[in-house]
């Protein structure tokens, strides 16, 4: 065999070892973009009570404004999910934290509600853009350890979501409300980076030939409608402390919005720890017993946050979002082992658009009830969902 065709063929069929080492390279640079687009998503939280203040919202409108962010940002992942699997392009991902970073940071510039409502939309575009993509080509280099590596990627997203009100409460401290822009910056410089060095998705007839086919959804439908509600209720309590923590925590026990910021900080990244740890078990253990486990024992912890102050509190809003959070890469592998040929449709499914309708039910519901009741009572609420996601992951297989 000639030289030229000995070059050929190593092009057609790449090394197992260079494949994961471009699987590698493609972990750490969408690990990389996660963290940032996640940053810019935590951020509403840090400026709902500054907004609250500064154009006196009621808590009904601070609710429809999340809810119109989760919308943006989280259930129309579906939709971009689908266009990943049929288009053969890097930009979903790659331009994310721009479009995210420069919306999100622009909203101190609003002059009114109209304006913080479009800014919120166009934020969650680039959110919405980059995650089904990205949770789908990190996995293309991994044969083995598959939880492992979806536990890096979602635990570099949940990391940036716990240093965005530490990031962003630093930036209105020191440059002002007006000046937040300025935070957006580094979303823009890492997708100049991504665009440069992301490799293009490589082509899959599989799962991009022709029409979406619904029939390997429909093999899986009971399974996947199972995980799906699981998402759908840790979200509920998971989007309810991202939005609500820092005005619950400054409204209802007195904290400063430095100190409240600190708190919700806190909690996500115990909830980056746990969602690292989750993949890990569940290579071992399997998803089913990591599901459960997360789901009965965050509600003690849960329970003593609530009903607590002090040091003790925070230790029980730590523990329990680090056992809440254990679930999320689980939930997206078991999704993608059941219908690989969709893989960025069942990751937007179980990453966005589950999150997102439960956020857009939610946010709106508790910002209403905490109007008629109060924010404490309906937050304290919540202890309900994990239970009843422990009684729905008794019917996984």
């Amino acid at each position: 065999m000639s030289s030229g065709s000995i070059a050929y063929e190593r092009e057609a069929h790449p090394r197992p070892e260079a494949i994961a080492r471009a699987g590698v390279a493609t972990l750490v640079l969408l690990s990389l973009g996660h963290f940032f687009v996640d940053l810019y998503s935590g951020a509403l939280g840090v400026f709902q009570p500054v907004l609250v203040e500064r154009l006196r919202l009621s808590l009904t409108q601070a609710g429809i404004l999340g809810g119109v962010y989760v919308f943006s940002s989280s259930v129309m992942q579906l939709a971009y999910g689908y266009l990943s699997d049929r288009l053969n392009t890097k930009l979903f991902a790659a331009l994310g934290p721009a479009i995210a970073g420069a919306a999100i940071s622009s909203l101190g510039l609003a002059p009114g509600y109209t304006w913080l409502l479009a800014a919120v939309v166009i934020g969650g575009v680039g959110i919405a853009a980059f995650h089904p993509q990205a949770s789908s080509e990190i996995l293309k280099g991994s044969s083995s350890h598959r939880g492992r590596w979806m536990a890096i990627f979602v635990s570099a997203g949940t990391l940036g979501f716990a240093c965005g009100p530490v990031f962003f409460s630093a930036i209105l401290s020191h440059f002002g409300l007006v000046n937040s822009f300025w935070a957006g910056i580094p979303g823009i410089l890492v997708s100049v980076f991504l665009i440069a060095y992301l490799p293009k998705p490589a082509h899959d007839p599989n799962s991009r030939a022709g029409g979406f086919n619904l029939d390997p959804l429909r093999a899986v439908w009971k399974p996947l409608t199972i995980l799906y509600f699981l998402v759908f209720v840790r979200s509920v309590v998971q989007i309810a402390f991202a939005q609500f923590l820092p005005l619950y925590l400054h409204m209802e026990r007195g904290f400063t919005l430095t100190q409240a910021s600190y708190a919700l900080s806190l909690y996500l990244a115990a909830g980056a720890v746990g969602g690292f740890s989750g993949g890990f078990l569940s290579d071992r253990f399997g998803g089913k017993v990591v599901i459960q486990f997360s789901m009965i024992g965050c509600i003690p912890f849960l329970a003593l946050f609530f009903f607590s102050t002090g040091p003790l509190a925070m230790a029980g809003l730590a523990l329990s979002g680090l056992l809440l959070l254990f679930t999320i890469p689980v939930n997206v592998v078991m999704a993608q082992q059941l219908a690989p040929a969709q893989a960025g449709t069942v990751s937007a499914l179980m990453m966005g658009f589950a999150w997102g309708t439960a956020g857009m039910i939610f946010i709106p519901l508790i910002g209403w009830a905490s109007d008629l009741l109060s924010l404490s009572n309906v937050m304290a609420g919540l202890l309900v969902f994990p239970l009843i996601g422990f009684l729905l992951a008794l019917k996984l297989k």
